[in-house]
C-alpha cells in the first residue's frame, strides 16, 4: 500500500493500516479472498431511487432545508468552536458541513450557502448511480412507482425459488 498510496493522502494510509491492524492482512490480500459467490446465502441487491433526476434534485434541497431547520447550522457552530477541527479533517468533508463551516467564516452568504450544499449533494447522487450502475444483477426500482413494494417482494421471492450458484 505504501507504493501506490500517496504520502499526501493521510486518510487511505490511516484505512491502510487500519485493515492491516484490524485484520491481520493487507487489503490486497483480502480482495483476493473468494468473493460472495462462495457464501452459502443468496445475494439480492435493489436500488431504489427516483428515476427523475428534477425530483431527486428538489427532494436533496427540500432535505437540506430541513436540516436547517433541525439546527445544522448550530451544530456545526458547537464543531467549529472545539478547535481541534477544520474543513481538511474527514469529518467535516461531509457534504453540508463544508459549505455551512464556509458560511460561519463569513466566505459567502446564506444563499451562497444554500445553492452550493445542494449542488454538492447533487454531485454526490450522480457519483453514487455511476457506482450503483456497475452493480451486476442489482434490480433497479423507482422509488415514486406505485408497484415499487410488489416489485421488490416479486424479486425476492423469485430470487429465494432459485438454488444458490455454485451449490
Amino acid at each position: 500500500a505504501a507504493r501506490r498510496i500517496h504520502p499526501n493522502d493521510p486518510q487511505r494510509i490511516q484505512r491502510a493500516l487500519e485493515v492491516y491492524e484490524l485484520s491481520g492482512s493487507t487489503a490486497t490480500e483480502l480482495y483476493a479472498r473468494p468473493t460472495a459467490q462462495s457464501l452459502p446465502y443468496k445475494i439480492v441487491k435493489l436500488i431504489v431511487a427516483p428515476r427523475d433526476r428534477i425530483l431527486l434534485r428538489d427532494r436533496i434541497a427540500k432535505r437540506f432545508q430541513a436540516m436547517l431547520r433541525e439546527g445544522l447550522v448550530a451544530e456545526v457552530e458547537v464543531l467549529r468552536r472545539r478547535g481541534d477541527l477544520d474543513l481538511e479533517k474527514p469529518a467535516l468533508r461531509a457534504v453540508g458541513y463544508r459549505q455551512v463551516w464556509n458560511y460561519l467564516e463569513g466566505k459567502i452568504n446564506c444563499e451562497e450557502m444554500g445553492k452550493s450544499a445542494i449542488i454538492a449533494t447533487c454531485q454526490l447522487a450522480k457519483r453514487q448511480f455511476t457506482w450503483l450502475r456497475r452493480e451486476p444483477d442489482a434490480l433497479w426500482l423507482d422509488s415514486l412507482s406505485e408497484d415499487c413494494f410488489q416489485t421488490a417482494l416479486d424479486f425476492f421471492a423469485d430470487a429465494l425459488e432459485r438454488p444458490l450458484e455454485g451449490m
